[in-house]
């Protein structure tokens, strides 16, 4: 939310960086009226902030020369979006930045105003992020060290890729542009010689990788968010149209985030369609749902999940009855 003193801030540092500036466009950048403008110079110069007005075509408003704002001027909003942000890192990163994250914390607290440090208490007791990374951590730390000094130093790397093709591994060599998180998992993205194009790496994924002294140059035309909002477009998509049961219809509603398209029926039933990068993927979905819904489309879907249920079935009749020795 923007507040009056957000704004007081953003105005001081408008005219701090650009002097000479029109009422007009300060009172747009800002979103106020220009009467509204006035009233806050006049809020300005009872804090002694110096603003003065030069008439003309080249005129304006500007901060007495040689005026600079504070350091670390932060509303308790702005100091809370730092402190969360230190932990944002320390989470997604682990230990690569966690000294660095908590140094910065310890920094910015010891420089705020009691109002400002009990906010960030608040926030870190009833604002908090965890769990977004899906792979472990710790075990993750090394690989993510050298891909993230190859990508700083541009320098290409050499790895075994283990993926669903081919779970032995297959060699690699990979000028990494980005490192990314996605989806809970960390990527590197960049030029693979062996398919001579760009590809997205899980890094969980990798093994025996290593730095070489061969250099490269990003493309001056690649950019990283372009890049993964085609790799999006452009991947494979499988859609799968289920049934949820009338009596589950709530299941369907609870994850409605999953779903490309959602229908409630007039039966009190959900009709909807889930998009899934590949057969083994969407079947896997599905049974997570066991009898709630059913597949409707498409058929080979269909049979895949029957195919599944009856091995999965027969694995268990094979097997023989628990025992208390067992357990």
């Amino acid at each position: 939310m923007t507040t009056v003193a957000t704004r007081l801030i953003t105005l001081i540092l408008s005219l701090q960086r650009q002097p000479g500036q029109k009422a007009a466009d300060l009172a747009g950048r800002l979103g106020v009226s220009v009467r509204t403008l006035h009233r806050y110079f006049e809020m300005l110069a009872e804090m002694g902030v110096p603003v003065y007005a030069e008439r003309g075509p080249y005129g304006g408003f500007s901060l007495v020369r040689g005026y600079k704002l504070p350091p670390l001027v932060f509303t308790p909003e702005e100091a809370v979006a730092v402190a969360l942000g230190t932990s944002l890192v320390h989470e997604m990163w682990g230990q690569l930045y966690q000294d660095a994250a908590q140094g910065a914390l310890a920094k910015l607290e010891n420089v705020l105003p009691d109002e400002q440090r009990q906010e960030i208490a608040w926030a870190q007791r009833s604002l908090v992020a965890t769990g977004m990374n899906r792979a472990d951590m710790q075990a993750l730390a090394p690989n993510l060290e050298k891909l993230r000094r190859a990508v700083r130093e541009n320098r290409q790397v050499s790895m075994i890729y283990h993926s669903g093709t081919h779970p032995h591994g297959e060699r690699r060599e990979l000028d990494p542009y980005a490192l990314v998180h996605r989806w809970g998992w960390w990527y590197v993205v960049g030029w693979c010689h062996l398919r001579e194009a760009l590809r997205s790496f899980r890094v969980d994924r990798v093994s025996e990788l290593a730095l070489t002294s061969q250099g490269f140059s990003i493309p001056a035309e690649f950019d990283i968010q372009t890049y993964l909002a085609q790799e999006w477009k452009d991947s494979p998509k499988l859609q799968v149209r289920l049934r949820f049961a009338p009596q589950f219809a709530e299941a369907a509603r609870y994850s409605r985030g999953y779903w490309e398209t959602f229908e409630e029926q007039p039966d009190g039933a959900v009709l909807v369609t889930l998009v899934a990068p590949d057969p083994n993927w969407a079947v896997s979905s599905v049974l997570a749902y066991g009898p709630v819904v059913t597949v409707l489309d498409p058929p080979e879907i269909r049979q895949m999940v029957s195919d599944w249920a009856q091995a999965t079935m027969k694995l268990y009749e094979n097997l023989p009855a628990t025992t208390e020795h067992d357990v």
